[in-house]
């Protein structure tokens, strides 16, 4: 009998960012942590101009100087360093589990013995080598930093694993020598590198419990406005704010999926390597920004039809569609089949 696909499969994250909190001083008292201060999320109202783009019966100079005469008012939010602070410090811990393949729900025991079977194989002739090594460069490159990290003078990267909250290991990075289109890994950072990706590594494989505490500090120059997460408000009921940045009791921040799709844009495998680079591991390559996915079901590149040819049909995929399977699972997800239709 052939085996089917479990109706109900779900796999729980293996890669577990809080979410990351802001504060401001200066480059040279990043050792100093008495000396930082938390960067808190201010209102400001600003006088804006009509910029959309008008219909076509609205283009007549006439009712075009009409409504410019209307202001475009707006109250936001802001979050910047403070007067005399050069420097961004964003810091947050990532918990490395064990468990990579095994569901937190299945309902055909066939299917779960065949599941742990593959990944068993795959980590016996790999371990967790390759998506290691790429999860450690997206956090000494700084991508989790995102809009803070372009234009930045200095970035430093300091990742420590903890073990009964006190640092045991350390490394120090200077992001801006890692690229982000490629994980090739320069001459000065290799050592600290390979360090970090092997302790990724074993956390995945449950051969150590692993918690890393990850600080970033980017140089921008004194009052420098900074980029929190952004609000997105379904419900705006009364409020009249037209952007609303995300705050920990006061205190600017990042959402911590926005840290792991950083942590897990990993897919260089896709079809569209060459116009896109590294993109976050999705189940059909998806960059929502762009409206586009990587990995279409009908060039059967994407994650179901992967998994199935490997785990139903016995079709292993290539080495690095194998990584691209595996790093899915480590993302986590409901990957169910249905009978409908």
């Amino acid at each position: 009998m052939a085996l089917k696909t479990a109706s109900v499969l779900a796999f729980e994250r293996k890669l577990d960012p809080s979410d990351a909190l802001f504060s401001s001083g200066r480059w040279a008292d990043r050792t100093n942590a008495g000396s930082w201060q938390p960067v808190a999320v201010r209102e400001k109202s600003v006088r804006g101009t009509i910029s959309n783009r008008l219909k076509a019966k609205d283009q007549d100079p006439v009712k075009l100087d009409a409504k410019i005469q209307n202001p475009n008012l707006q109250t936001v939010d802001l979050a910047t360093l403070a007067s005399d602070a050069d420097t961004l410090r964003v810091g947050f811990t990532l918990r490395v589990l064990s468990g990579t393949g095994t569901p937190s729900a299945c309902n055909n025991s066939e299917y779960h013995t065949r599941l742990l079977e593959v990944v068993r194989g795959y980590v016996q002739e790999h371990r967790f080598t390759e998506l290691a090594h790429r999860y450690a460069s997206n956090l000494a490159n700084g991508r989790f930093l995102w809009r803070n990290r372009i234009g930045a003078e200095n970035v430093e990267v300091q990742v420590a694993h903890l073990v009964d909250g006190v640092p045991t290991q350390s490394w120090a990075f200077n992001a801006l020598e890692l690229e982000l289109r490629n994980f090739k890994i320069p001459a000065s950072a290799e050592p600290g590198l390979k360090e970090l990706a092997e302790l990724i590594s074993e956390g995945l494989e449950g051969k150590r419990h692993v918690l890393l505490s990850v600080t970033a500090f980017v140089r921008l120059g004194d009052g420098q406005e900074v980029f929190p997460s952004q609000e997105l408000i379904l419900d705006k009921g009364t409020s009249k704010k037209s952007k609303t940045l995300y705050a920990v009791s006061g205190v600017a921040g990042m959402h911590s999926q926005k840290l792991g799709n950083a942590v897990r844009t990993i897919d260089t495998w896709h079809a569209k390597q060459e116009e896109y680079g590294p993109i976050a591991v999705d189940p059909y390559g998806s960059i929502t920004t762009l409206g586009t996915a990587c990995r279409n079901p009908k060039l059967k590149q994407d994650f179901y039809s992967l998994l199935d040819n490997w785990l139903v049909k016995n079709q292993k995929p290539e080495v690095d569609q194998q990584h691209f399977v595996i790093a899915t699972l480590v993302r986590g997800g409901v990957f169910g089949a249905t009978d409908k239709a």
